[in-house]
């Protein structure tokens, strides 16, 4: 198996320059020796400020979003063109907040997917029930349709380049966090869906986080599952001394 462990932060709309400065500062020296695969995505406004303190280190600079054009009239939209230009490596697509605050449809997020690919950019693909689909028995044929829109058309040359955040919404920043065990059987189950479309060793090696209330206390136990190959944190990557015990995990 050559799946190693991804841990990653997302910022969400938090942090002027100077602050996502100083927590970029902090992680670059408590990180250096770490020895997983890190990434911090800053809001659109600190890229630049972030990008440049993680330059040249062992943490990748990512992006919380991104337009499904490259170009044109989409006022307040952000392209792909621009993050590269900022040195972005990395797109989280598909976040539930994205799909369910701001109705972000699986044919978009295919096409934003498509686009970052096909830019060279890693993209980190966001799958998820809601409560009321994981009580009505629905969590698995809620992420296989995730899973699959959200990777139509991506030949399997490319998906390498695609990792999967599982992501039950209704454990996000909720302080609910699904069990080990649950999440384990739909990280599980993804794997097993991935290994339908690309077969079983494409299956085995897809990186699959775990997101939803990640926090040190919770994380060594979350990554020992045999199919849990990371985390994509919320409120716990806002913080150096919160984020960096979940990084150095194990």
């Amino acid at each position: 198996m050559s799946r190693s462990y991804y841990i990653a932060g997302n910022w969400k709309m938090h942090k002027t320059r100077a602050e996502a400065a100083e927590l970029a500062k902090a992680l670059v020296a408590q990180l250096k020796d770490g020895k997983h695969k890190y990434l911090v995505a800053p809001s659109f406004t600190s890229l630049e400020t972030v990008g440049a303190i993680v330059k040249g280190t062992n943490i990748r600079l990512g992006a919380q979003n991104m337009a499904a054009e490259e170009i044109g009239a989409h006022t307040g939209e952000v392209s792909v063109l621009q993050l590269k230009d900022l040195g972005v490596q990395t797109v989280i697509l598909g976040h539930s907040e994205r799909r369910h605050n701001y109705k972000e449809d699986n044919a978009l997020i295919n096409k934003k997917v498509k686009l970052a690919l096909q830019h060279g950019l890693e993209v980190i693909l966001c799958v998820g029930e809601l409560l009321e689909e994981r009580e009505a028995g629905k969590a698995e044929s809620v992420c296989e349709t995730q899973t699959v829109k959200g990777l139509e058309g991506v030949p399997a040359s490319e998906l390498g380049k695609i990792v999967i955040a599982y992501e039950p919404v209704w454990a996000i920043g909720t302080g609910k966090t699904a069990t080990p065990e649950d999440a384990d059987a739909i990280h599980a189950y993804i794997r097993k869906v991935v290994g339908k479309l690309y077969g079983d060793a494409a299956a085995e090696n897809i990186i699959i986080q775990y997101g939803g209330s990640v926090k040190a206390e919770n994380a060594a136990q979350l990554m020992g599952k045999e199919n849990i190959d990371g985390a994509l944190v919320g409120g716990a990557a806002l913080k150096a001394d919160t984020f960096v015990p979940i990084a150095k995990f194990g």
